[in-house]
């Protein structure tokens, strides 16, 4: 009794491999035990030694072996194999852990993911696929196990990326003694029917795209608030900084036909000037002078009608030519006069009309 008491490990690797472990620290310390095995059945047992142990801190602590049958017979025996310290028999079908699933391929249409794997050539009743997956908002995973060798699920939203893995189990206790099902398959990715690499690209593409468009918009932004600036300082310039009038554009013929010189463009233009005196004279001077004209009619023909308005400025002279002789551009350095005003210049200065 005490010999099957002792706790074993038991794992046939889809029928083709067998392991055997033990706790050796706490069954037995200090002492590497050996290993012996038999598939036969009867009084006539060949029992083999193991070739291949599992150590424990350089102890034997198991065993691994080719599967050759259906029974199964272990032996523990004590390092110089005097005394057994441990024996049992077994059915080598109850301890199957199955493979991986082979060749899985995933199915979409619509929201519903069927998912498929080769069927094994053993025992397939024996086996459930089963199916897990998460979405990237999810912290656990969503399992679904259906008949070896196809599961199928729905409800699946085409704007989520999910994480897939799939493995296969063996029925408890109709085939296994043990709840032994496969290692995972390698972990999918998949986002409406799309595989990907990994659901960070996802995020990655998401990210981007708001980071594109926030930069847009902050660059639309940045332009609009410039125009609105720009007009407001426009207006701002206008009112403190008036803008000056070029005379080039007043007096073009001053500065194309005479080369700015201002005497040989007043020689030319006399009629001009004295248009543009009659045309902007103040009210008074116009009445003054229809006073002086009403006061000569019954005095002698005082001369032509340019010598009755006087030019503000040569008030003393009181005639037209003084007037001209006040627009003339004195020589560099000079005192000028004009309306009243004395000006001081040189040869860089032209006078404004």
């Amino acid at each position: 009794g005490q010999k099957d008491a002792i706790n074993t490990t038991i794992i046939n690797f889809n029928n083709e491999k067998m392991q055997i472990t033990w706790a050796t620290r706490e069954l037995f310390p200090n002492e590497n035990v050996s290993f012996f095995y038999t598939f036969d059945e009867g009084k006539h047992k060949v029992w083999k030694p193991c070739t291949t142990y599992l150590l424990d801190q350089d102890y034997n602590s198991g065993c691994l072996f080719k599967t050759e049958g259906p029974t199964l017979a272990i032996s523990i025996r004590n390092s110089n194999r005097s005394e057994e310290l441990f024996s049992k028999k077994l059915k080598t079908d109850f301890y199957i852990k199955p493979n991986r699933p082979e060749n899985v391929t995933f199915s979409w249409k619509e929201d519903t993911v069927t998912v498929s794997c080769n069927k094994p050539e053993r025992a397939a009743w024996c086996l459930r696929l089963e199916l897990q997956y998460k979405s990237k908002f999810d912290e656990e995973w969503q399992s679904r196990t259906s008949k070896c060798c196809s599961v199928a699920d729905q409800g699946f939203d085409p704007r989520k990326c999910y994480s897939f893995r799939v493995r296969l189990r063996r029925l408890v206790p109709y085939c296994n003694m043990v709840n032994y099902s496969s290692d995972w398959e390698a972990e999918t990715f998949w986002m409406n029917g799309t595989l990907l690499d990994s659901c960070d690209e996802d995020i990655t593409s998401q990210s981007n795209t708001v980071i594109v468009l926030s930069c847009s918009l902050a660059v639309l932004l940045m332009m609009l608030i410039l125009l609105i600036l720009l007009c407001k300082w426009q207006r701002v310039q206008k009112s403190v900084l008036p803008t000056i009038p070029d005379p080039k554009y007043l007096f073009a013929d001053l500065f194309n036909d005479h080369d700015g010189n201002l005497q040989e463009w007043l020689d030319k233009n006399d009629h001009v000037m004295l248009q543009t005196k009659v045309e902007y004279e103040e009210p008074e001077s116009i009445t003054e002078a229809e006073s002086q004209q009403e006061d000569g009619k019954n005095s002698d023909k005082q001369g032509p009608l340019e010598k009755i308005f006087t030019f503000s400025g040569a008030a003393e002279n009181n005639d037209s030519k003084a007037a001209e002789i006040a627009c003339l551009i004195p020589a560099s350095n000079t005192m000028a006069s004009f309306a009243g005003f004395h000006i001081l210049r040189n040869d860089d200065m032209y006078v404004m009309l």
